[in-house]
C-alpha cells in the first residue's frame, strides 16, 4: 500500500514538471511571434481590442459610445496613414531658364560659320561664272524651332569669256591679258525655322533681307620692282585694276538646309544649305560692245563701260559649316 502511494506521488510530480515545461515553451513561442509581427499591426490590434471592449461594455450611453468609436476610428486611421508610403512624384520634361538657356533647353545665342560655292543663275549667268563664298553669323534663338541670325556673306564670281572679250573691245586692250572678277558682300537679317529635329538629323528653312554691295574689277598684268633693305631689287608681276564698278541695293534670300548633330547632347551641328538670292540693283545707262557704234555710243561721254554691274543679280550660294 505504501509502495502504491509512492508511485502515485512520483507520477504526479513528473506530470507537474512536464506541464510546467510545456507552458514555458508555449509562452516563449508566443513572445517570439508577437515580436515578429509588423509594426503596422499594432494600430489594427489596438483598434480591434478597443472595438471589442466597447462592443461588450454597457457602462456608457449609446451616444457616448458612438462618439468614442468615431474618435478611436479617426485616431487609428491617422496612425495607419502614417505608415503609408509617400505618393509617387510625377516627372515631366525638365524646364530651363537662365541668361544663356531657353525654357526648352536650347541656347539663347547662336553662331554659325561656313564656306562653299556660289553659282550665278538667270541673266547674271551671262556675265559671271561660279566661284567661292563664305559666311559668318550670330543671333538669338527664341526656342529650339525659331531663331534670328545677323549674317555677313561674301560671294565671289569670275567673269565669262564673252564679258572679257566685250571689255577688250571697249578698252582696246586685246592681247594684253585683260582679266576681271566680281563679288557681292551682304549684311542681312535671317529668321530661321527648324522643320525636323528628331535624333541626329534635322532640317530648317531660312529667309532673309538686307543690304548688298556688288563690285566688279577689271585688271591688266603689270610688272613692278621691289627693293629690299639691303638695296637688292626684284621684279614681280601683279594684276593692276584699270576699271572699277560698284552697286548698292537691297536684296532678299531664302532656302533650305540640313543639319547633323555630332552627338545626342551636343549643341554643335554640321550644316549644308542652299539659298536663292535676288539683289534689286538699279539699272544704269552705259556703253557696251553692242551699242558702241550706234548714235548713242558715238555721243556717249560717260565712264560706265560695264552697265551689267548694275543689272539685277541672282545667284545660288551653297555652303557647309558649323552651327552652335
Amino acid at each position: 500500500m505504501h509502495t502504491r502511494r509512492s508511485l502515485l506521488s512520483t507520477a504526479c510530480r513528473t506530470a507537474t514538471i512536464v506541464f510546467a515545461l510545456a507552458g514555458a515553451r508555449s509562452f516563449a513561442q508566443a513572445q517570439r511571434v508577437s515580436f515578429a509581427q509588423p509594426a503596422f499591426q499594432a494600430p489594427l490590434a489596438a483598434f480591434a481590442s478597443a472595438s471589442a471592449k466597447d462592443y461588450f461594455s454597457s457602462s456608457s450611453s449609446s451616444s457616448s459610445l458612438d462618439s468614442d468609436n468615431v474618435d478611436r476610428l479617426a485616431f487609428n486611421a491617422s496612425a495607419l496613414d502614417s505608415f503609408q508610403p509617400p505618393p509617387r512624384r510625377r516627372y515631366g520634361r525638365p524646364r530651363y531658364s537662365d541668361s544663356h538657356t531657353n525654357p526648352d533647353g536650347s541656347n539663347k545665342f547662336g553662331f554659325m560659320a561656313g564656306i562653299g560655292a556660289t553659282v550665278p543663275v538667270g541673266n547674271t549667268h551671262k556675265y559671271e561664272t561660279p566661284s567661292y563664298d563664305f559666311q559668318i553669323g550670330a543671333g538669338r534663338n527664341f526656342s529650339q524651332s525659331v531663331g534670328v541670325m545677323l549674317q555677313f556673306d561674301y560671294d565671289r564670281f569670275g567673269l565669262q569669256g564673252s564679258t572679257l572679250a566685250n571689255q577688250n573691245y571697249l578698252y582696246g586692250t586685246s592681247g594684253y591679258g585683260l582679266d576681271g572678277n566680281n563679288h557681292v558682300w551682304s549684311l542681312t537679317v535671317d529668321p530661321t525655322f527648324s522643320l525636323v529635329g528628331q535624333g541626329s538629323m534635322g532640317a530648317y528653312a531660312v529667309v532673309g533681307a538686307g543690304f548688298y554691295h556688288k563690285v566688279t574689277n577689271f585688271t591688266l598684268p603689270t610688272t613692278g620692282t621691289y627693293c629690299d633693305y639691303y638695296g637688292f631689287c626684284y621684279q614681280y608681276q601683279a594684276n593692276q585694276v584699270i576699271d572699277h564698278y560698284t552697286s548698292n541695293a537691297p536684296g532678299v534670300n531664302g532656302g533650305l538646309g540640313l543639319t547633323y548633330k555630332f552627338s545626342r547632347f551636343s549643341n554643335q551641328r554640321f550644316y549644308i544649305e542652299a539659298r536663292y538670292v535676288v539683289v534689286f540693283n538699279k539699272q544704269r545707262v552705259g556703253l557696251t560692245a553692242s551699242n558702241a557704234n550706234t548714235s548713242f555710243g558715238q555721243s556717249y561721254t560717260g565712264y560706265n563701260y560695264y552697265p551689267a554691274n548694275s543689272n539685277r543679280t541672282t545667284y545660288i550660294p551653297i555652303k557647309v559649316g558649323i552651327r552652335f
